[in-house]
Order: C-alpha cells, then structure tokens, then sequence
C-alpha cells in the first residue's frame, strides 16, 4: 500500500491527469501486492462503477448548458440582470453575480460558467471602468454557485456514490446557494463603497418591461428544472432531459439563433465533457475498491473516533482537511475517493448525509479558486490574460467570505436541510 501512495503522490506532482493517476495506482498496488488474480476484476469494477441511471443526468445537463449559450439564452439572462440592477453603484458586479445564480440552476459547473462569463462579462466591466483583476475574480468566484444551485454536477456524483437522494440534494442546495450568492453581493457593496465607483445610467420602465418579455422563455429553463424537482413531478434525471428539449426549442423557435449547423459542434462539446467525467468516475471506482480493500475507511473511522467524538470537532477537521486537499486536488476526483471513506463516520457522529454532502460539496468547489492547483483561476486568467498573481490578490475577499458562509452551513444545518424536509 506504501509503494502505491508513492506512485500516486509522484504521479500528481509529474502532473498526470487524475483519471490516469487513479487508474495507474491501481495496477501498481495490485503488482506490488501480488494479487495478480484482481487484474481479472478490474474491468468489472471500472463498468460497474458506471451502471447507475443518476449519471445520466449528467450529460442531459451538460447539453441543456451548451444549447443555451448557442440559443442566445446566456446573454439574455444577463441583458435582463443588467436593466434591473446595473444602475446600482457596482452594478455591473452585481449583474455579474446575478446572471451566475441564473446560469448556475442550468450548468451545474463552475469552470464552464467561468470561461463563458468571462468571455462576457469581463470586456464589460472593464469599458465600465472596473479593474481587469477585479472583473475576473468577482467572475470566477461567482461561477462557484454553479456547482451549488441546483442542478449540479457534483450533487449528482455525491449523490450516485452516497447513495443519498439526487433530488433531495438538489432541493438542499438552493437555500445555500443564495446565502453564497448574496453574501457576494455584500462583499462587493463593501469595496464598492471603498473604490468610489460611478453609478450607471437607470434602465427606463419601458426598457426593464421589454427586457422582462425578451427573457421570460430563457427563464423558463431553470424555473421548470428547479420547480419540477421540488414539486416531485419529475426525477433529476428527467429533468436534464426536459431541461435540453426546452432549451433547444427556445434556441429554435423563440430566439432563432441556434441553428442545424450549430447541433454537431453542441453534440461534440457535450460528448467531450461527458467523456472526461465518465473516465473519472470510472478510474475513482476501482481506485475506491483498492482502499477498501485495505480498509482503509475502517482504519480513518478509527482514527477520527480516537481524536473526539464530539461532532462539531469532526465537521471541524473534515472542514480543514478539505480546504487543503482542494488545494491540490481536483473537486471531482476528490469527491469520488473521499465519499466512500466518509459515509461509514456519518452515522457515528450523527451527522445527516444531506447536509454532509452540501458541506463536501461546497469545500472542494471553493478548491477551484485556491492556488496552486485551483482550476478555475487557470481558466479565468488563460480567458481574460490577468496574471495569477494579479487574480489571487483581487479574489481573497471573496475566497473568504465563501469559507464564511460554509462555517454557517456547517453547524446550522436547518439551511440545508429545511427544504428537503418540508418537501417530504
């Protein structure tokens, strides 16, 4: 087992990709150990890691995020956001993160939100006379709701690998999404205030009515997604599905801007994407079933009972070492090899698996943002050609209002789980 957390530890500092490194890690504990008849079930154990109706979801919304931003629909969410609130001083900050919660109940990914925002609302923001680095920290720390507001890519990979209801994962993420999205809100009223910025011409009653009526079918996406699921008229699932047949017809009918020519290259990007997770999740599966063949959930529980049984220690620990390994390592793979670890703790510290999932959830997506490995500070500063150094220094305040607002969720777990109770 030590010969294979060396190869896995020198593997991530060469900079393999993770699915590799997970897969490779593997085949390397197998020989080292000389269980040579295991070979025989790793292809089970990668196929079978993926026969679970949930992930389903995940390409269905992927879709659903591509046909939107081809369909016209992503602008239009933000012209609507901008003619409402862009009057305010630092209004175009706000739309910022406005038009990221709309977008956030149809991606479900934070560093997709972060490349298309950035490409839209930095140039923006700039000619407004906001700073470069300003712009694109406040854009990619608003494309950490994407991950939070339902639907979310890792709510359902929590959710398939728990074993914890999709749905009820997808309902417990709404409140915590908006506490997220509103307390960035603040943080950027408070420097605001700071940096003098001009206030914006106001939008006309006129001009507020008639963006209202331009985005109203746009709306209609993440409205029937979010209102369908908390209803209980439709699964997670179907909801992707519903989600991509409107927004296809409104991209069609409506808007007029998607075109046949457009649906290969939407088909490619969707299939990539889809892709890399699945290979992901497959690779985690038999790397997963190595640690629990060495017990090595059992022998953590063991360790984390020794140190306290008290539950706000172990949300407090959990918390610490989250924020760390998101440091370091990707928020997906992360989320696959941890779960199963974990799970078997819930029950000792009664803590529920919900509200556990929103806590891991929300940890390892702040990880995006966080040097040295944070993805999606990569992504913003390769799109908008602001130095790293430059974007760490303008994207603190957020980093740490994020942490805030996840040590509320963490010991006020009502937040989380009050919809999915009510909706019982």
């Amino acid at each position: 087992m030590i010969i294979a957390l060396i190869a896995f530890a020198v593997l991530l500092l060469l900079g393999v990709p993770i699915a590799y490194v997970l897969g490779i890690t593997t085949v390397i504990y197998i020989f080292a150990t000389d269980n040579l008849t295991l070979l025989i079930t790793v292809p089970q154990r990668l196929y079978s890691g993926m026969e679970n109706f949930g992930l389903l979801a995940i390409p269905l919304f992927m879709l659903a995020g591509e046909l939107m931003n081809f369909g016209g629909i992503t602008r239009r969410l933000v012209d609507f956001a901008k003619k409402f609130i862009g009057h305010f001083r630092g209004g175009l900050a706000y739309v910022n993160v406005a038009a990221n919660m709309m977008l956030a109940a149809i991606i479900g990914s934070a560093t997709a939100q972060i490349a298309m925002m950035s490409r839209t609302m930095v140039p923006e923001m700039e000619k407004a006379g906001y700073s470069k680095a300003f712009s694109t920290a406040t854009t990619a720390a608003a494309g950490l709701l994407g991950p939070i507001i339902p639907p979310s890519m890792m709510f359902i990979i929590y959710g398939v690998t728990s074993g914890t209801s999709i749905a009820d994962m997808f309902k417990a993420g709404v409140i915590p999404g908006i506490l997220l999205g509103l307390s960035f809100m603040v943080i950027i009223a408070l420097i605001g205030l700071k940096e003098k910025w001009p206030k914006q011409k106001r939008a006309t009653v006129k001009e507020m009515f008639l963006s209202f009526v331009r985005v109203l079918p746009a709306l209609s996406v993440p409205v029937i997604i979010i209102v369908g699921i908390l209803s209980g008229a439709f699964t997670a699932t179907e909801s992707a599905a519903i989600a991509s047949f409107i927004a296809l017809l409104v991209g069609f009918f409506f808007y007029r801007e998607l075109k046949l020519t457009d649906l290969p290259r939407i088909l490619i990007n969707t299939v990539s994407t889809t892709a890399i997770i699945t290979m992901l999740i497959a690779m985690a599966n038999i790397f997963g079933w190595m640690l629990a063949f060495e017990q090595v959930p059992q022998q953590i529980a063991a360790w984390m009972a020794s140190i306290s049984d008290s539950t706000v220690v172990f949300l407090l620990l959990v918390n610490i070492f989250l924020l760390i390994l998101g440091m370091f390592m990707d928020g997906l793979a992360a989320l696959i090899i941890l779960v199963p670890i974990f799970m078997p703790l819930l029950p000792i510290y009664n803590v529920d698996p919900i509200h556990f999932g929103i806590i891991i959830c929300i940890n390892l997506t702040i990880g995006i943002l966080t040097p040295p490995v944070g993805s999606g500070l990569f992504v913003a500063s390769s799109i908008t050609r602001v130095s790293i150094g430059e974007l760490v220094k303008a994207i603190w305040p957020f980093l740490i209002t994020s942490i805030v607002v996840l040590m509320i969720l963490t010991y006020v777990p009502s937040l989380s789980l009050w919809i999915p109770n009510l909706t019982k």
